[in-house]
């Protein structure tokens, strides 16, 4: 058969055998453009702890005014026309007032010289004076009436927007992310604070498995929580402000509902609804509660009493709780309670759904019903209660003086304000953490925490905690696990072991918490839209199965009919700028209902928009970025970038690369790599680790010595690690150059073997190369403050300081000691070597003739001795003088000791290979390559089978191929297909070009017989850390020592010099050895022998009498039947305090 050309059949053939899709060849190019650049840019914007800086920002530009400006009248009850009134409120900048004289302050000298780090807050007022009947109004300018501590790096702080020369100059360290305050000279950061949201409808099941809807309100005004629950068929609602639950129907009614057709309506016309509904309203009409009247009597017998109200308060209290405080977030005007009832309705029907779909339940753990709380918010609710206070205790102070009959002085009513209460109690606040404030029925421990300055990571994973809601104490499994909603909000992997597993969370990396927005031109804005208000609608047209409800922060603004045209037409102003950029719209298809959110404390993230598929970022925007042109806001303006909160991701569909995206795509993400918080950023390669392995990690990371900031020699901590020779990560990551972890290493490249040698490294221990230590490698700086205060007291005398004898019976502990009786810097001191020679006046308190004059007679020495552990020889590193808050002088002392590894100091790398330092071996008997390249730790090949860190193989093999030809290699994480991770073909093409074999294994000879070993080794570099887990900190034994007084047993502790116990668990199985002596020597004789004297005849304690030479019976009075025996202190201590309890226990003897 000859085929022509033309034939149809066969072109036919030909196209389907290359299987040719018209449409993808149709379909837009796809340019994969490289978006990291955004990143920095993001991170220049933002920052890492932008979220506590946006907060306390609004705080103080924005919410310190509303508050002042809600309270800003203070009348006197007594004369109703004297009054003061704030007009502005401002900040000024931080300074102290010395003398009279304001002087400006910088954080780092608050941190020297332990004060607070605060600014003054000015208010301008406008008040009358009046003396004698003649009144006049006045105005003051810049009052202060407290301080404010600053965070650091906010708006009000001095380093705001300063450069690193203008850092540098006010010794701070330009990589100090800041965010956290200096109180009383400690760092104390405001965690950030995880809760459930407010003005939200819940639905969940109580204990007893009841269907409920909870809305916890709060507004400026109030605080409240509503509970709808269905109880054995019937609806009832709980409020604090009634005794019981009232039915929902009788609250219906009572709000102006009369008809129950309508209470239908309003919930549903389906037959399902009304057969649920029936219960409530037949249990109503029992009642015998038909119209609003009625309703309201029948809930006046349900409010709570007060205890000391008058009777003529009792009449309408009912009315006002339905108005002020039930639902508290729904506005009532002019006594309209139609919005109210509406939002009853929709609770109601809420429930209802609960009931016949158990899909309808909202999880409590799911993020965006969580909100996160930040400093700024924590601040001003604080900032609120002690100004009220302060308001409400000068209108007191006022009424009393008007009260009295005869005044002969001026009154001036501006004098009243001025007070500590305010700074006293924002001091008090942040430096314990304890948050009571009884106005909001807020009582929380432990909000604040110290900065964790181990490391520079650590202070900066410290920033980014979340703290959760509830005790860690509860077995709930719940909370804990890992949320789908979590992706690219919070980090996967960094959170601790153990009982805070799951509850303690971290911020990812391009996560932003956002802060409020105004209200009112959304509202505006949506009834522009096409959004039908609900007071011109029945409750039939309210869920007509084509319309649906737009719900803006938990109000109800009304309804729409088209949602996704509306939903649209915001996302096209908000793309366009004229809606704030954190303004988020979700259509929920389940609840017919649109979500429109623009309150703080929502989490969201920045995502590239697509367009079918196709991302709007083209090549000529990176360009422009690249070239300085661009910045990452105008990237918003443009509408290519939008940040998206968690609920509406549900609404759009987001491609992790431009490759992936198909037609229906709607975002694509910026870097996959950001899903991580900034700790787990760290790990090299963390997709090819066992997920738990960089759990463990993230935990170790924070406790890896290294450099802790630019100025860390110039501060004065209590406990400062330094490692001597940091260095940068060979195998860097992404991460780390954007959060300048490579600026300030914790940890040094190690040449490691893997293979076994010698048994020293079983168990993960480490077997190290004696030559590498002595050269540096792991090297540790410890330096430890020591105060001492030369106090002044109360009747005029003080401490002093003399110099120290140079011969004579002391001179030997006062070697270290200078003319001035300090320590020396450079001066080696040992244990019990004094290191202040102070002398104390012996009266401190009553009078004396001449405080100044005192003889030497009248002073006691209190030297301050060093308690150190002896064979250690640490240095005076420096000494440093200033005066602290009550202008007594405060002596300060930093002692370093310089440590190298030794057996049992902790090390590991980055992917949660922790192992101590099993054996140190010299040079000459370690392995060597044919290159002549020693390793410098030996690690055990036992620790990857079941650990399965193939991380840990291609960062050495990386580590490796960056070595021989010279540049960083990358292993970002999910980062092979964007190119920000080397491939390990690639890595191993290096290593081949470069002479090493292609699996990264050398040829190995052994360092004791010079033969080569039958193996090849697999040897490369690898970043170890040293932990601060070193053995000379725990290493804890002893003989004899120090006894506590009341029961004469050995002290407890390592601090203390303590005794090693003997338990019940160790006693158990010495009994069961049958061990008896051990035991009677363990529990007694090494602990608390006491001899006492027994009568034989009524078995109770005796004495002896050191003039008879014998043992005598208190209660027999005669000596005659006495025996001596040995018991345990505690035994007789036990006896005798019974005894004064009226039991008595008697003894009985026998010989042995």
């Amino acid at each position: 058969m000859v085929v022509r050309e033309n034939d149809p059949a066969l072109s036919d053939l030909q196209e389907k055998s290359l299987g040719i899709d018209k449409e993808a060849l149709a379909a837009p190019v796809k340019n994969a453009v490289d978006k990291f650049q955004l990143l920095p840019e993001f991170l220049k914007v933002r920052g890492l702890v932008k979220q506590h800086l946006d907060s306390f920002n609004y705080f103080v530009r924005t919410q310190i005014k509303k508050i002042v400006q809600a309270n800003d009248l203070i009348t006197s009850k007594i004369d109703p026309s004297i009054y003061l009134r704030y007009k502005d409120v401002r900040i000024g900048e931080p300074s102290v007032i010395i003398d009279g004289v304001t002087e400006k302050l910088t954080p780092h000298k608050c941190r020297l010289s332990d004060i607070t780090y605060a600014a003054p807050i000015f208010v301008n007022i406008e008040y009358i004076t009046g003396s004698h009947g003649s009144k006049t109004t006045q105005m003051k300018r810049d009052v202060i009436i407290g301080r404010m501590p600053i965070m650091l790096r906010s708006c009000c702080c001095i380093l705001y927007g300063k450069d690193e020369e203008e850092l540098a100059r006010y010794g701070e360290c330009p990589l100090d992310p800041g965010g956290y305050f200096v109180v009383k000279g400690t760092e104390k950061v405001i965690l950030i604070q995880e809760q459930l949201s407010k003005n939200r409808i819940i639905i969940d099941t109580d204990k007893k498995g009841c269907v409920q809807a909870s809305v916890t309100s709060s507004t400026e005004m109030t605080k409240s929580k509503t509970v709808i629950r269905m109880e054995k068929e019937k609806i009832y609602l709980y409020l604090n402000q009634f005794t019981s639950k009232v039915p929902i129907m009788v609250v219906l009614k009572a709000m102006g509902m009369e008809s129950d057709q309508e209470v239908v309506q309003m919930i549903g016309r389906d037959p399902r609804y009304s057969e649920l509904l029936l219960p409530s309203i037949e249990d109503c009409v029992k009642e015998a509660v038909h119209t609003q009247h009625q309703a309201l009597e029948f809930l006046e017998q349900k409010v709570k009493r007060l205890p000391y109200s008058t009777p003529a308060e009792k009449e309408g209290r009912a009315l006002g709780i339905l108005r002020d405080i039930f639902l508290a977030n729904i506005p009532v005007r002019q006594n309209n309670f139609r919005p109210k009832c509406i939002y009853v309705a929709v609770m109601v029907r809420r429930i209802l759904e609960a009931i016949l779909n158990k899909d309808a339940m909202d999880d409590k753990d799911y993020v965006g019903n969580k909100r996160l709380e930040l400093s700024g918010q924590l601040l001003s609710l604080l900032f609120e209660d002690l100004f009220k206070t302060m308001n409400d205790e000068a209108r007191k102070t006022i009424d009393t003086i008007l009260a009295k009959p005869s005044r002969s002085s001026r009154f001036d009513i501006s004098q009243f304000i001025v007070k500590d209460s305010i700074t006293v109690g924002l001091e008090r606040t942040l430096s314990t953490g304890n948050w009571d404030v009884k106005r909001f029925r807020m009582h929380r421990k432990g909000m604040t925490q110290v900065v964790a300055r181990l490391s520079y990571i650590g202070t900066l994973g410290h920033m980014t905690k979340i703290s959760p809601q509830f005790e860690k104490s509860r077995k709930v499994s719940g909370p804990r696990a890992l949320q789908p909603s979590q992706w690219g909000m919070l980090c996967p992997c960094d959170t601790p072991e153990g009982e805070a597993c799951g509850l303690v969370k971290n911020l990812a990396l391009m996560t932003h918490v956002t802060t409020d927005d105004d209200e009112g031109p959304l509202i505006s804005l949506c009834y522009s839209l096409g959004v039908e208000d609900l007071e011109l609608l029945s409750g039939e047209e309210l869920h007509m199965p084509n319309s649906y409800l737009i719900i803006l922060n938990g109000l109800i603004l009304g309804k729409h009919r088209r949602p996704q045209r509306f939903a649209n037409a915001m996302r096209k102003l908000r793309r366009a700028g004229k809606l704030g950029e954190f303004v988020s719209i979700f259509v929920n298809e389940k609840q017919h209902s649109v979500y429109i959110a623009s309150d703080g404390g929502r989490v969201c993230r920045p995502l590239v928009i697509a367009d079918k598929g196709v991302s709007r970022i083209k090549e000529h925007h990176m360009k422009e970025l690249r070239d300085g042109v661009r910045n990452f806001d105008s990237f918003l303006k443009e509408g290519l970038i939008e940040y998206l909160d968690v609920n509406e991701e549900n609404n759009a569909l987001i491609a992790l690369y431009e490759e992936n995206a198909n037609e229906r795509t709607t975002h694509i993400e910026i870097e996959p790599f950001t899903i991580l918080g900034i700790i787990a950023g760290l790990i090299p390669y963390p997709h090819h680790n066992q997920s738990p392995r960089n759990t463990y990690q993230c935990a170790m990371g924070k406790q890896a010595m290294g450099n802790i900031a630019y100025n860390q020699l110039c501060r004065m901590d209590t406990l400062i690690y330094l490692l001597v020779y940091p260095q940068r990560p060979l195998l860097t990551t992404r991460t780390i150059e954007l959060v300048r972890f490579d600026k300030l290493g914790a940890g040094q490249n190690a040449t490691v073997a893997v293979m076994s040698y010698s048994g020293y490294d079983i168990e993960d221990a480490i077997v190290m190369n004696k030559s590498s230590l002595d050269r540096g490698f792991g090297r540790c700086i410890v330096i430890k403050k020591m105060t001492a205060v030369s106090q002044k007291y109360e009747n005029g005398t003080s401490d002093r300081i003399l110099r120290p004898p140079r011969e004579g019976y002391e001179a030997a502990r006062m070697q270290i000691l200078d003319d001035d009786g300090l320590a020396a810097p450079g001066e080696i001191i040992r244990p019990h070597d004094i290191y202040i020679n102070k002398e104390s006046p012996i009266v401190t308190r009553g009078p004396v003739t001449s405080p100044m004059g005192l003889p030497d007679s009248a002073y006691k020495p209190s030297r301050q001795t060093y308690k150190g552990p002896d064979g250690e020889t640490p240095v005076v590193d420096r000494v440093a003088l200033c005066s602290d808050r009550n202008n007594n002088m405060c002596i300060k002392f930093m002692i370093r000791h310089t440590r190298r590894p030794e057996l049992g100091d902790k090390f590991s790398s980055r992917h949660g290979q922790k192992g101590v330092c099993g054996n140190i071996v010299q040079q000459e008997d370690f392995p060597f390559s044919e290159r002549g390249i020693c390793p410098d730790l030996i690690m055990n090949p036992h620790g990857f089978p079941s650990r399965m860190t193939v991380g840990k193989m291609i960062e050495l093999l990386g580590g490796k191929a960056g070595v021989s030809c010279g540049r960083y290699h990358y292993g970002s994480a999910f980062g092979e297909p964007s190119g920000h991770a080397d491939k390990v073909e690639a890595i191993s093409e290096t290593l081949v070009r470069h002479g090493f074999s292609y699996n990264g294994k050398d040829f190995i000879y052994s360092g004791i017989t010079g033969e080569p070993l039958q193996a090849y080794i697999f040897m490369g570099p690898i970043y170890y850390q040293k932990l601060k887990h070193m053995v000379l900190d725990k290493m804890h034994a002893r003989g004899s020592g120090p006894r506590v007084m009341i029961t004469r047993q050995p002290t407890e502790g390592r601090s203390r010099n303590g005794g090693l116990r003997v338990g019940e668990m160790e006693r158990d199985c010495l009994i069961a050895y049958g061990a008896s002596m051990l035991i009677y020597e363990r529990l007694m004789i090494s602990s608390d022998p006491f001899e006492v004297q027994v009568c034989r005849k009524c078995g109770l304690l005796g004495y002896y009498n050191f003039k008879l030479k014998t043992g005598i019976c208190s209660t027999c009075k005669n000596g005659e039947n006495i025996s001596t025996m040995k018991l345990p202190y505690a035994c007789k201590l036990l006896i005798q305090e019974l005894q004064a309890m009226n039991i008595i226990p008697r003894l009985k003897l026998t010989e042995a």
